[in-house]
C-alpha cells in the first residue's frame, strides 16, 4: 500500500476503499478495565469559527461520535476576528451541541497562539464563566491578537503571565478547571526546552503535557493526496527556532513528534525529572477528508481566504469571525490533511465516572494512552510488587518500593478485532518496553537527552489473538519509570540515538511518501516507581 499513487491507493488512504464501514464506529467508544472506564477523545478540533476550517460545531461532534469518540474539545484559532466576533456564538453552539448530543462530552477550548511559542490547546471545564473567561483570555493573551508571536524574552514573559492568569482563575473558582497542552511542539522548532519546562513549572496541574503525535496525518499521502509532510511537518528552522534542535526534529517519526518518538530524547528528559508530563494525539480536524464523498450531490466546500466575500452581502471571515455552513458555499475540497476526528488519532482516558471534570482529572493524572488507526482496542500498563494479586499502579501513578525489591511491569493489550476507518483489521506485531532512570530536576533547562533511558525488552506478538498479557520483572535499585509502545512492524529503523538505545523504533517520515495506514503505532504514558527510604 505504501507509495501507491493510483486512485485506489488514494482511496485507501482516505478510508473510502470499498468495504470500509463508513457511518459506523470502527473502534469501541469505551472499555472497562480494573476500575477504569476508558473513553476515546480528541482535544484539538476546529469548526467554522476558525479561519482555515469549515464545519459547524454540531457537525464536528456528530463526526467524532460516528468515529468512536466520547469526548472532544473545539479549539478554534485565536486571532483578531475570533476575539472580536466569535466567542459568544461559539460557546452558544457548544452548549447547544451538549444538549443535542447528550452522550458526548464537549469542551470549550481555544487553539491558543502562546506568546513566543507554537499553537497550544486551552481546554476549559463547562460552567457559567467559560465564555467570559475565554473572551478575556484570547483578547489579553493570544499572540495573534496582541502581537506577541516573536520569540523574544518580553513575549516569553507574557506567556508566563497568561499561565498565571489561568492558574489563579482555577484557584479562585472563576473557572472550574483548565488544561493546557502544546500542540505539534516540534513543527516549527519555536517551543524551546526551557520554555516548555517554564510553562510546566509555572502552572503545574494545568500545563500537563503535549500533543505527542500531531493531527494532519493524511498530509503525507502521495499525490493525488496533499503530498506534504505527515502532520504538516515539512518546515525548517526559522529566526526564533531553538538552535539546539536537529534537522530531524522538523519531521515526524512514525507519525509522532520527534520529542516523543526519540527514546532517550526530550520527552524522556522530562520524565527523568520525575515530574508529570503526558502525551496525547489529536486529529487537528479542519476539513472533510472523505466524509463529503458519501453524498456527492451536496459537496462540502471550504472558503479559501479570510477576506473573500462568501455571500451577496459581502461578509467575510474577517468581518464576522465565522464561515458559512459548508454546503455549496465556497470552493470544493481538492486536497486535505486531516482525517475525521476519531478516524485515525485517538487519545484514550481512564475515568472513574462520566463527566467533563472526570475526563480532565484523568488527563491530569496521566491515565492516557494514544493510538493510530485503531491498531489496538485496549492498552493497560501497570507496576506492581512481584506476586501481588492487586491491580497495581496504572499509567500516571507511582509505585513505592524499597531497593532490592522485585516489581513487575504488567502490560495488557486487547488486540484489534474489527475493521478500522481504512477498512482493514490492524495487526499488532511488536510491543516495546522502555525503561528510564529518574535522576531529578534538570540542571540545564535546555536539556534534550535522558541517557539512562532505553528499550529494555521487546515482545513479538504477531501470532497472538484476543487479549495479550506481557510481564517483565525489574529489581529496584533507584527511582525509575516505564512506558510502552506498540507497532504494526511495517516501517521501523534504529532510533535517533542509535540501535543500542532503540534497535527498531519509528522511522523518520518522508514528505509526500508517507502512507499513515502502513505505519501504525500506539504509546502509553509512563508509570513511575519511587524508592522508599
Amino acid at each position: 500500500m505504501a507509495g501507491q499513487t493510483d486512485r485506489r491507493g488514494f482511496l485507501i488512504g482516505t478510508g473510502l476503499v470499498a468495504g470500509a464501514a463508513l457511518g459506523s464506529s470502527p473502534a469501541r467508544a469505551h472499555a472497562e478495565r480494573d476500575g477504569y472506564t476508558w473513553l476515546a477523545g480528541d482535544h484539538h478540533i476546529h469548526s467554522q469559527y476558525s479561519n482555515d476550517a469549515m464545519y459547524p460545531v454540531a457537525t464536528q461532534v456528530e463526526r467524532a461520535a460516528r468515529h468512536g469518540l466520547s469526548w472532544l474539545t473545539i479549539t478554534d484559532h485565536g486571532n483578531v476576528p475570533f476575539a472580536k466576533y466569535s466567542v459568544a456564538p461559539l460557546v452558544a453552539d457548544i452548549v447547544a451541541a451538549r444538549q443535542k448530543y447528550e452522550d458526548m462530552l464537549v469542551f470549550t477550548g481555544l487553539e491558543w497562539n502562546i506568546p513566543a511559542g507554537e499553537h497550544t490547546t486551552l481546554m476549559l471545564a463547562p460552567g457559567r464563566n467559560e465564555g467570559s473567561l475565554l473572551q478575556e483570555f484570547v483578547t489579553r493573551f493570544d499572540a495573534r491578537v496582541n502581537g506577541t508571536r516573536d520569540g523574544t524574552p518580553a513575549n516569553e514573559a507574557i506567556a508566563v503571565q497568561a499561565l498565571k492568569f489561568l492558574r489563579d482563575a482555577v484557584a479562585t473558582g472563576r473557572i472550574a478547571d483548565a488544561l493546557v497542552l502544546p500542540n505539534h511542539p516540534s513543527r516549527l522548532g519555536i517551543n524551546s526546552p526551557m520554555e516548555t519546562r517554564t510553562w510546566r513549572d509555572t502552572a503545574p496541574g494545568i500545563v500537563i503535557g503535549m500533543e505527542g503525535a500531531p493531527g494532519h496525518q493524511a498530509a503525507g499521502l502521495p499525490a493525488p493526496g496533499m503530498a506534504r509532510g505527515r502532520g504538516l511537518y515539512d518546515s525548517a528552522p526559522g529566526k526564533f527556532s531553538f538552535p539546539g534542535y536537529p534537522a530531524e526534529s522538523y519531521r515526524t517519526w512514525g507519525g509522532f513528534d520527534w520529542t516523543t518518538a526519540t527514546v532517550g530524547g526530550f520527552w524522556d528528559s522530562l520524565l527523568a525529572e520525575g515530574k508529570p508530563w503526558w502525551i496525547t494525539t489529536t486529529s487537528d480536524g479542519h476539513q472533510g477528508c472523505g466524509d463529503w464523498m458519501k453524498n456527492p450531490v451536496d459537496r462540502l466546500d471550504q472558503q479559501g481566504y479570510d477576506d473573500i466575500p462568501y455571500d451577496s452581502a459581502g461578509r467575510t471571515f474577517t468581518s464576522t469571525g465565522r464561515f458559512p455552513d459548508p454546503v455549496n458555499a465556497g470552493r470544493p475540497i481538492v486536497e486535505y490533511s486531516s482525517f475525521p476526528p476519531g478516524a485515525y488519532n485517538k487519545t484514550w482516558v481512564g475515568v472513574t465516572g462520566r463527566g467533563h471534570r472526570e475526563v480532565m482529572r484523568a488527563m491530569r493524572a496521566g491515565r492516557m494512552w494514544v493510538c493510530f488507526g485503531d491498531l489496538v482496542a485496549g492498552l493497560d500498563v501497570r507496576l506492581r510488587p512481584r506476586g501481588s494479586r492487586g491491580p497495581g499502579v496504572s499509567m500516571g501513578g507511582t509505585l513505592r518500593a524499597c531497593r532490592g525489591d522485585v516489581v513487575e511491569v504488567v502490560v495488557r493489550i486487547d488486540l484489534a478485532d474489527r475493521p478500522n476507518f481504512a477498512g482493514f483489521v490492524p495487526k499488532l506485531a511488536r510491543v516495546d518496553l522502555i525503561v528510564g532512570a529518574v535522576t531529578g530536576p534538570a540542571t540545564d533547562p535546555s536539556l534534550l537527552r535522558a541517557p539512562q533511558t532505553k528499550v529494555a525488552r521487546s515482545w513479538d506478538v504477531r501470532e497472538r489473538s484476543g487479549t495479550v498479557e506481557l510481564v517483565h520483572r525489574i529489581t529496584v535499585d533507584g527511582p525509575f519509570y516505564v512506558r510502552v509502545r506498540g507497532t504494526d512492524g511495517k516501517r521501523v529503523a534504529p532510533g535517533y540515538h542509535g540501535a543500542d538505545v532503540d534497535p527498531a523504533g519509528p522511522a523518520i517520515d518522508v514528505a509526500g511518501k508517507s502512507d499513515p495506514w502502513e505505519d501504525l503505532w500506539c504509546y502509553s504514558n509512563p508509570v513511575f516507581a519511587a524508592v522508599q527510604r
